[in-house]
């Protein structure tokens, strides 16, 4: 029950490898197989737009951009927020469980056994699960999930003073669910590396195994730290990348967190040199995690079982990185917000390369996939499969999108326009975006089109009630006396028991 408390590789064999996926014009479930594997691909801040397929000529991704090539890219795919800054933590677990932000606990630090995560439904319904990679919730709760793994991360970044993704911190798996110094080590590999060469030794595993599987690769790139690139993996000069067309110096007004860690590696204001800098880094974390990508596809292609696999590809958020005058993802900007979500699915090989429009969160994955395993959903599930939208392109899936951030920053999409409001100290600040015809969120409509933003308020609002946040619009102070959330008090909003 909850409790709300209202207080404080080989790149050139990509393409022949996902051609079985690709193949065919079917785009129903007829001779589609019962139950499919399943093989999760999750990376870490990576900004959709920073993705070669779309649209970003700077950053070379061929393994992601087969991927796309291959399968329905959802274009309009969010993160619902946080609470807190570490954005990964809520959108993993609301990934997981295929519920809302309000609907996790603790901001996803960790998951109930009341909410069931979509690996540990698939366990249920005989299939084996695996996981590799970063955890950012509870240990008990990886252990419900996953009856394998190797080479996990427990947290949010490989810290820089442990020397980063050169040296990460690992465990290998335990099934008692302790994870004590005797399952404690130190990787000899850039975190990608280990990460891949995990996932390729369980699919090895399955290639004359007939138990259907589940594998959950979830990587640390592109995340800081960014100061230690491997041999492997395109190398960016910064003077030869584009700015971004809405890079700023500095962001125009006080958001709430211009003090957080991430915007604080490189202080405003900031040169159009440091963000070429900081591109180039960028990008060379997000080139070597493809290519690590294509190492697990290839693996995958080598079992004999890429035609009967259900691939995703995701990030859990995105990235500033220059963007509005901001490095990081605390805001609501699409740029932070906004995620990648590629879908490969055997009952839908005719759809290969589609792009699919359709307003959706992350957390609406979970149902999908178990939609398309033929497994019932479970009843603490509660996003939206998008199956119908599969079948129909041309169908509604979500009216509008709700999104937070802290009790600082809220946010309403609906059709076209795109409307953020903030509360800082009492200082109300508003934008409005039309979406369509500036899709880089550069133009506020207000003052202007005062009306169009009052609407989309309301409707706002009326969101706001209905997810039961604990910030009220209609109080000038949103929550208690106006403060910042702390993270201590982020902890104790919202209780399952």
């Amino acid at each position: 029950m909850k409790r709300i408390i209202q207080h404080p590789f080989n790149i050139r064999y990509l393409s022949l490898i996902l051609a079985p996926l690709a193949a065919g014009c079917q785009s129903n479930t007829e001779n589609a197989p019962k139950h499919p594997n399943v093989l999760f691909i999750l990376t870490d801040d990576l900004q959709a737009s920073s993705i070669h397929a779309l649209g970003n000529n700077d950053v070379h991704t061929p393994a992601i951009d087969s991927l796309i090539a291959a399968g329905v890219t959802f274009t309009n795919t969010y993160t619902n927020g946080a609470l807190c800054g570490a954005l990964s933590m809520p959108s993993r677990a609301m990934l997981m469980t295929g519920r809302g932000l309000y609907d996790i606990q603790a901001d996803g630090m960790k998951i109930p056994e009341v909410h069931t995560t979509f690996p540990q439904q698939f366990k249920r319904n005989g299939y084996r699960t695996f996981a590799t990679g970063k955890w950012h919730s509870d240990m008990a709760s990886f252990n419900r999930s996953f009856q394998e793994g190797d080479n996990i991360y427990f947290g949010g970044m490989h810290p820089y003073e442990l020397n980063g993704h050169c040296s990460p911190h690992l465990h290998r798996y335990d099934s008692t669910g302790v994870y004590g110094q005797e399952t404690k080590f130190i990787g000899e590999e850039f975190s990608s590396k280990m990460y891949a060469d995990a996932a390729i030794r369980f699919l090895q595993t399955r290639k004359d195994d007939k138990q259907p599987f589940l594998a959950y690769v979830a990587f640390t790139s592109p995340h800081d730290p960014r100061n230690q690139l491997p041999a492997y993996g395109q190398k960016y000069t910064p003077d030869s990348l584009s700015l971004p067309a809405n890079f700023l110096p500095a962001h125009p007004f006080d958001n709430g967190e211009m003090d957080v860690r991430d915007e604080l590696l490189v202080p405003a204001p900031r040169t159009g040199e440091q963000i070429q800098k900081e591109l180039s880094d960028y990008y060379g974390m997000i080139s070597e995690v493809d290519v690590q990508i294509g190492r697990v596809m290839q693996a995958l292609q080598e079992t004999g079982q890429a035609d009967n696999t259900i691939i995703v590809f995701a990030s859990d958020n995105g990235l500033a990185v220059g963007r509005h005058g901001l490095l990081g993802k605390q805001n609501l900007y699409d740029h932070s917000v906004k995620v990648p979500l590629t879908l490969i699915a055997p009952a839908y090989k005719g759809q290969k390369g589609k792009k699919n429009h359709a307003l959706c969160y992350l957390h609406d994955i979970a149902p999908t996939l178990c939609e398309l395993a033929n497994i019932a959903l479970p009843e603490s599930m509660t996003g939206q499969s998008l199956c119908h939208v599969l079948e129909d392109s041309t169908a509604t899936h979500r009216s509008d999108l709700f999104l937070a951030y802290s009790n600082l920053q809220r946010g309403f999409v609906s059709g076209n326009y795109k409307y953020l409001i903030y509360n800082v100290s009492g200082t109300i600040t508003e934008q409005l975006f039309d979406l369509q015809n500036d899709p880089l969120e550069q133009h506020n409509l207000l003052p202007g089109q005062e009306e169009t933003a009052h609407n989309l308020k309301e409707q706002l609002a009326f969101r706001m009630e209905e997810e039961k946040d604990f910030c009220d619009l209609s109080d000038s102070r949103w929550w208690q006396d106006g403060h910042k959330l702390t993270f201590d008090e982020m902890q104790h909003l919202y209780i399952y028991e």
